[in-house]
């Protein structure tokens, strides 16, 4: 980090001291520097010339007496409070009476920093992203001592270098890593559970959410022991959130020195430390084709309008010979709902009434070996009677997958006679069923229950194959993999709006700018429905109960209000009259 912040003052023209504390150390951070300039030239981002110059703006240097004449100090020295409090005190009697003191922190009190001086207002945070001279985003925190003229003249500086900057005050984590880190960590637990793969987690996550990483190959690059620190910090000072308290199974790894790249050895096996090259170990997956899988020749698709004609479109494409059945279901209560907001079933009665009136054209699946369900807005009654009148209807051996997306897949097994060959496929990402053909690498999440076999997965695994999809197995709980992950950070994000931390357009820049995510969270908010986030994560803390998974209040009283996005001209980057919207310029 170090390296790649002189870098980036260097390309903006600045003259750099860069001080190390040892001749062995500064010989490293002048090497990581070199290789990622020539790296720069080779790929023709930099010219040769222009590389000559960048590196004769640097002065290399050890010890902090270097130090003495520059205007701004950037420490970015390991993630210790001690550390840094008393780098802070040894700078404040080197350096010049007017330099303005900045602390690259990604997590640390700025202000508990800054009392270690006697310069307090001239004391403020740029928190840089890595790799930082490719990464846009600057964080700029001030304390309450930093001084106007401080935080302007940073600002200022962050323009001058080509990064966009959002101004923030002292809180554990800032935006990005208060946003990040409790995703991260929630998805190491679900690792630790056995709750799904390693493989699997960051495939759903890369290609559910268009994510330029998965969550496990991104603290390897992190750095798990960094991770830690981040983590630990801000459930200390961040109101010991149980979405922060790290997962026991990241410090064993921390314990043990795998600490990912910079080992060698982390979630992945690297080829050597500082290594990008993954390579196979004993929890890679094999490639060899799926064993146990059952021949399926016949899929039958029973769904709503749009959501059937895509989903057999695809499986058309794919080879298969399909049978689709159009079914609209009949307005109910839960129907005027997302799926998983309402949880009271109607009267068993209705619901097979509703379903016999559909059961002569159910004949058309009996001699189908696979059924998809992908009906819209069902309720949970309905569907129990509909796979119920699957089972009488379809032949033994034919599997019955369910596409429901928030709903226990147990509870529609058990109303069949075959729950070892009852699972969830559920189209993950934004373009669902209909659009998986137009998709570059779909991800299906294919859920197992306690009662589903091993040769129904195995199925289901290599028919996703066939589709050209990604099959990632998960256990059957609320939001399976993807929505389980997205969802709890979309809730983080309206509460830390919620709270006046920031505004909807700075946050929406920090994980773009900072993460590289393909959208902000607000921007992903009104993509997918308020509306719909609502319902999922209700569906979330319902099930799990764990406190920081409540809905935020905000997202409740703005879908009461009619807020709900998709294109309704009401929702997050509709609201230009609320408090909460635009750019808060610091």
């Amino acid at each position: 980090m170090g390296a790649g912040i002189v870098e980036v003052f260097a390309r903006g023209g600045v003259d750099v001291v860069a001080v190390e504390i040892t001749p062995a150390a500064l010989e490293r951070g002048q090497a990581t520097l070199t290789r990622s300039t020539d790296r720069a030239v080779a790929r023709g981002r930099l010219t040769a010339a222009d590389r000559d110059a960048l590196l004769g703006r640097v002065t290399f240097a050890v010890g902090l007496a270097a130090l003495g004449e520059v205007d701004l100090v950037i420490e970015a020295v390991p993630e210790q409070l001690d550390l840094k409090r008393r780098l802070f005190g040894e700078l404040d009697r080197i350096c010049k009476p007017g330099a303005i003191l900045a602390t690259n922190t990604s997590s640390l009190s700025v202000t508990e920093i800054a009392v270690a001086t006697e310069r307090p207002s001239q004391v403020i945070g740029m928190h840089f992203f890595n790799p930082a001279p490719v990464m846009k985003l600057v964080e700029v925190i001030r304390t309450v001592t930093t001084s106007t003229e401080v935080v302007e003249a940073v600002e200022a500086l962050c323009a001058r270098l080509g990064k966009v900057d959002v101004t923030i005050t002292d809180r554990a984590g800032f935006i990005a890593n208060a946003l990040l880190f409790g995703y991260l960590n929630q998805a190491v637990a679900m690792v630790e559970s056995r709750y799904v793969g390693r493989e699997d987690l960051d495939a759903a996550m890369k290609l559910g959410c268009g994510l330029p990483m998965g969550p496990l190959a991104l603290l390897d690059l992190i750095g798990l022991d960094t991770a830690y620190e981040i983590l630990d910090t801000m459930y200390r000072r961040g109101g010991r959130d149980r979405r922060h308290a790290p997962a026991p199974l990241l410090r064993q790894m921390v314990t043990a020195g795998l600490l990912g790249r910079k080992s060698g050895q982390g979630f992945y096996q690297y080829a050597g430390p500082g290594s990008s090259t993954v390579v196979p170990d004993d929890q890679t997956p094999s490639s060899a084709p799926v064993d146990g899988a059952r021949p399926v020749a016949r899929v039958g698709v029973i769904g709503s309008g749009a959501a059937a004609a895509g989903l057999g479109e695809v499986f058309a494409g794919a080879g298969y010979d399909v049978v689709v059945l159009s079914w609209e279901p009949e307005e109910s209560a839960s129907s005027e709902a997302p799926e998983g907001a309402v949880r009271s079933d109607v009267p068993e009665e209705s619901a097979s009434s509703e379903v016999s009136e559909t059961s002569a054209r159910l004949d058309e699946l009996a001699d189908v070996d696979l059924v998809v369900e992908a009906v819209d807005g069902l309720d949970p009654g309905v569907r129990r009677a509909l796979f119920a009148a699957l089972d009488e209807v379809c032949r033994p051996g034919a599997l019955l997958a369910t596409t429901t997306a928030t709903l226990p897949v147990i509870d529609i097994a058990m109303a069949t006679r075959r729950p070892a060959d009852v699972l969830g496929l559920h189209f993950a990402g934004p373009a669902g069923p209909a659009g998986l053909s137009a998709q570059v690498g779909p991800v299906v999440e294919i859920v197992q229950t306690v009662r589903s076999s091993t040769e129904a997965i195995a199925t289901a695994r290599a028919v996703c194959a066939a589709l050209g999809g990604t099959g990632v197995v998960c256990r059957d709980r609320a939001g399976f993999v993807v929505n389980a992950l997205l969802f709890p950070y979309l809730n983080d994000a309206v509460r830390m709006l919620e709270a006046s931390y920031s505004t909807v357009d700075d946050i929406d820049h920090a994980m773009k700018l900072g993460c590289g995510y393909p959208a902000g969270p607000f921007e992903m908010l009104d993509l997918v429905g308020l509306d719909v986030a609502l319902a999922v994560q209700r569906g979330l803390y319902r099930e799990l109960r764990e406190p920081g998974l409540a809905p935020a209040p905000l997202l409740e009283k703005l879908v009461t209000a009619g807020f709900l996005g998709r294109g309704t001209g009401r929702g997050f980057r509709e609201t230009a009259a609320l408090p909460f919207s635009g750019r808060s310029g610091g």
